[in-house]
């Protein structure tokens, strides 16, 4: 019996052509994954691919003795990226991500039935059907950092939760739907969902203009201009028991709507994006969030840490059509905030910045400053400069 990736003339002649092409230095912008593809024997292949970001950070008052700037070197995150396909219609996604802390992590496991445009499933650990800024997650971002003040999603690492999604791309492509289901939020003994109740999530988004040519179920904060974009969306969680303590439990819910606008001006690129949120426990107070007189959670993962209230999101950018020597300039300005029900606290940040574009996603070096205000924080307003390099392969 050949094996499937047997390694034949021809397949290591098209494995060195893709990875010739994958070097190659390409100036124009990508909206796709990288990576290289081996194809095998039928309707049979594997996608390699990996992701890099380094950054240097300058905090106001991050230093270990609390009051002089920091000065940080960091890799943030390395991504592995595998990906491939049995027959026609049937793929999996392994990804790992290695994290500041030096440990490799899995962050995707996928079995996927691709059958049809319009219907599709995916079991395993994945990103549930949530708001654009979690689906586009930091790679594809048009900023540096990850909205994080804004974001009370439950989840197990990076996002991800274990369970079942089904999800389509009918009126070609325009219309994108995913319905799941997932372990959830505080699964574990002696937590407040020790009765196992699942995690229900969906999104539904529509475009207006041309469909986002995202692979699938993913999406982007920008696309550079490949296509005219206006796309509506919205996200909804429910899990009983979500929240709270064995003695205190309460239903975590949560809604989002988002929207992204962005179209050639000239020959440059605008993208305007914004995104509201709401998340609500039930009346109740989830174990160590964090906030005066938090409560103690038992251990294990996707537990805690969850607070009810309302975030915004918005962001501006404009990619300047002229290259400068390989790449071309993407100013951006940024705000989020969120204003917990507790209390009536409101935890913000302010970004302004320019990214360098090379090769889209694939390439680019990020510039931004910004502004930082928390009432709960041990320093409530401060200030941050941030240096990264973004590299996809």
């Amino acid at each position: 019996m050949k094996p499937k990736f047997g390694f034949k003339r021809n397949t290591i002649g098209a494995a060195i052509a893709a990875v010739e092409a994958a070097l190659a230095i390409n100036l124009v912008p990508s909206a796709v994954l990288a990576g290289s593809t081996i194809k095998g024997t039928g309707d049979s292949s594997i996608t390699l691919g990996a992701g890099l970001r380094s950054s240097y950070t300058s905090l106001e008052r991050g230093a270990p003795n609390g009051t002089s700037r920091s000065n940080d070197f960091e890799t943030e995150s390395v991504r592995i990226f595998t990906s491939g396909q049995i027959v026609k219609g049937i793929k999996g996604t392994v990804n790992a991500e290695r994290t500041p802390n030096e440990s490799f992590r899995m962050l995707d496991a996928i079995v996927q039935f691709e059958f049809f445009d319009a219907f599709n499933v995916w079991a395993g650990r994945m990103l549930p059907p949530s708001d654009r800024a979690n689906l586009a997650g930091p790679y594809y971002a048009n900023t540096w950092q990850y909205p994080g003040v804004i974001s009370q999603y439950p989840a197990i690492f990076a996002g991800r939760d274990n369970g079942v999604t089904v999800w389509g791309k009918p009126l070609a492509g325009k219309l994108t739907y995913a319905v799941g289901v997932f372990k959830g939020h505080n699964n574990v003994a002696s937590g407040s969902n020790d009765g196992d109740k699942p995690l229900f999530a969906g999104r539904i988004a529509y475009s207006l203009l041309d469909a986002e040519p995202a692979p699938a179920y993913y999406v982007s904060n920008t696309y550079y201009g490949l296509k005219d974009i206006f796309t509506l969306g919205a996200a909804y969680f429910v899990q009983a028991d979500g929240v709270g303590t064995a003695t205190s439990r309460g239903d975590y819910r949560s809604w989002n709507v988002d929207a992204i606008f962005e179209k050639k001006i000239g020959k440059g690129v605008l993208t305007i994006e914004g995104a509201l949120y709401n998340y609500d426990l039930g009346g109740q107070r989830d174990c160590g969030d964090g906030l005066p007189g938090t409560i103690a959670c038992p251990g294990g993962d996707n537990v805690g840490g969850l607070v009810a209230g309302d975030a915004l999101l918005g962001t501006i950018a404009y990619l300047i059509p002229r290259k400068v020597s390989i790449g071309q300039f993407q100013p951006f300005l940024r705000h989020q905030s969120f204003k917990r029900d507790v209390g009536g606290t409101k935890s913000q940040q302010s970004d302004i910045g320019v990214n360098y574009v090379i090769a889209g996603h694939d390439a680019r070096i990020t510039a931004v400053y910004s502004k930082l205000k928390d009432p709960l924080a041990a320093v409530r307003d401060r200030n941050q400069y941030i240096l990264g390099v973004q590299l996809i392969y």
